[in-house]
């Protein structure tokens, strides 16, 4: 498997510069002959989930079935040039349909061509959005995002899918309400007896057959339950029977086309696009570093960025909608033995020629077979194990998980999402904003100096408060810092001469608590004590320099080390 390493800026020519852009074209130039065959047959195997699964999450997305493929063939080939992945396979996804659906039906007005153009649109910017956070190398900001809270968000969307697609696996047209709204309508429904049993009985069997068929790696179980749930429907008629069938669909390929809609609410498409590419990004990353691991390589998650934003971009401007990275046809490339992008592109190829010459071999696909293809999708979104072990060893995290899943559950796919961030931003504060500190002192036959709360006979120093804060100092907890050590010092036994922070866990300050130490020392010093600091980092001490408190304090009051400083106090 080719390497992923980036170049360091400083040794690159202009050549190379492009080729870390275009990592896919890079591979191409290292491309061996022996990996061909592997690539090709990977791509053929590929494409056996290809087609189902792209046109049943178009349908779970609010848009027609063929626009599945076209956000399958554009994004797999602009991938494969601007991705760094060489094992990764984008398309459409489930945790992805929530958020669509979502934004469709609120600004197509139930018109297709207005739904096609509304989820265009979202491609677009969730494109624009991944490439700008790429560009400006915020590939890590995914990762403010903990994963209880993903976790949450991630079953709601779960269930948000799943009981989007169970009007269709009974044949009952239910109006989007929410998933709670949808769930009680559909139970009133099928207990006054709308639902069709023919749609129902197809759409059970597949589901049946995908999970039973799922336990073997190698056996294409959608595949298979569609080709036979196809079969039934065209040899005994059920379309007769009002079950709903996909239909003829376009002959051809994707044309370039520039997606517009007037009168729209551009607010819902814009925060849609960039929930979409949030989702979007931290299922790739996440995927992508696991194949990294196993295939020794480094991914850079700025160019993932990227190479996702490229493919989106793709996908919109070619008739299709949001794509992600995908975790159940991913494993079936590198099963299949795939080496490189090629296996998407050799995907993307035959997706395209059964478009071009054998469009109507989908027409009797059953609309509940691609809603049993949908509902076994979700159900492998959910997460229970983890947040078990969540709850047993911090319980506090658990229910905020559980705050997040209800966000979903209850206002639907984008607020639940947005919700979900406003925690997430919340909860980073809170850890910042609230740290913990500690007075230290020392323990007989302990080495180095303690927390008193935790050694409550630990020895104190006459005149002296060991002070340490668990945290970096910003303006959020700088007046709390200057509170606390306030209190320690009253609280000493012992009139305090000096006070010394041991400043090892402060990462870094601002300019408001560079300006409460400057405040504290003078406080301090009409107390007849002084302001010293042991363990502070260069670059925290660099930036007390730049913000002239240095000079106030002397250099002489920075200590390398906690016992330097009590040396230094005790005059040895």
């Amino acid at each position: 498997m080719p390497a992923t390493m980036p170049t360091p800026a400083s040794d690159e020519g202009p050549a190379q510069r492009w080729l870390r852009w275009l990592p896919g074209l890079a591979v191409l130039r290292s491309y061996q002959a022996a990996w061909l065959p592997r690539d090709l047959a990977a791509g053929l195997a590929l494409t056996a989930m290809l087609v189902p699964v792209g046109i049943a999450y178009a349908e779970a997305s609010g848009v027609p079935g063929v626009y599945g493929l076209y956000a399958t063939i554009v994004p797999l080939l602009a991938y494969a040039i601007f991705g760094p992945s060489r094992i990764l396979v984008l398309g459409p996804d489930s945790a992805l349909a929530a958020p669509i659906l979502a934004v469709v039906l609120s600004v197509s007005g139930g018109d297709p061509m207005r739904a096609v153009a509304a989820a265009s649109l979202m491609a677009i910017i969730a494109g624009l959005f991944c490439i700008v956070l790429g560009l400006l190398r915020l590939g890590f900001i995914t990762e403010l995002l903990s994963k209880p809270i993903r976790y949450g968000y991630m079953n709601g969307i779960a269930l948000t899918v799943l009981v989007s697609q169970l009007p269709k696996l009974f044949a009952i047209p239910i109006e989007d309400a929410g998933p709670l709204q949808e769930l009680w309508r559909l139970a009133q429904a099928v207990a006054d007896g709308q639902a069709n049993g023919y749609a129902f009985a197809v759409g059970a069997a597949s589901l049946a057959a995908i999970l039973l068929l799922k336990r073997f790696d190698r056996v294409p179980g959608i595949l298979i339950a569609v080709i036979l749930a196809t079969l039934a429907v065209s040899l005994l008629r059920l379309d007769v029977q009002g079950v709903k069938v996909l239909g003829e669909i376009p002959q051809g390929l994707p044309t370039f086309t520039w997606p517009w809609l007037s009168n729209a609410d551009w607010a819902t498409i814009v925060l849609g696009g960039c929930a979409v590419a949030m989702i979007s990004f931290a299922d790739t990353s996440v995927l992508s570093r696991t194949y990294a691991a196993r295939t020794h390589t480094r991914v850079d998650p700025n160019q993932e960025m990227v190479g996702l934003g490229m493919a989106n971009l793709a996908a919109g401007f070619f008739q299709g909608f949001p794509i992600s990275s995908s975790a159940s046809r991913t494993p079936v490339a590198e099963a299949a033995g795939a080496r490189t992008q090629l296996t998407g592109v050799i995907g993307a190829a035959a997706v395209a020629l059964l478009l071009v010459f054998a469009p109507n071999l989908l027409r009797y696909l059953p609309s509940s077979a691609l809603a049993a293809v949908v509902i076994a999708a979700a159900l492998g979104l959910f997460e229970f194990k983890d947040l078990r072990r969540i709850y047993r060893i911090q319980q506090w995290e658990f229910w905020l998980s559980m705050l997040c899943f209800a966000a979903v559950a209850v206002f639907g796919a984008i607020p639940g999402i947005g919700l979900a961030v406003v925690i997430a931003v919340i909860e980073f504060l809170w850890d910042g904003w609230r740290p913990h500190f500690a007075v230290l002192g020392r323990v007989p036959n302990l080495r180095g100096y303690h927390d008193l709360k935790r050694y409550p006979h630990a020895a104190l120093i006459d005149g002296l408060v060991l002070f340490r804060w668990d945290a970096p100092l910003f303006f959020a907890n700088a007046e709390l810092f200057q509170q606390r050590l306030l209190e320690a010092v009253q609280a000493s036994p012992t009139p305090v001469r000096r006070v010394v922070v041991a400043a090892e866990p402060v990462t870094s300050v601002d300019v408001t608590s560079a300006d409460m130490l400057r405040e504290l020392s003078q406080h301090l010093a009409k107390e007849g004590a002084a302001l010293h600091f042991a363990e502070m980092k260069d670059p925290v001490r660099d930036k007390l320099k730049r913000f002239e408190l240095t000079e106030i304090l002397g250099d002489d009051h920075f200590h390398p080390t906690v016992e330097s400083a009590v040396d230094n106090y005790l005059g040895l």
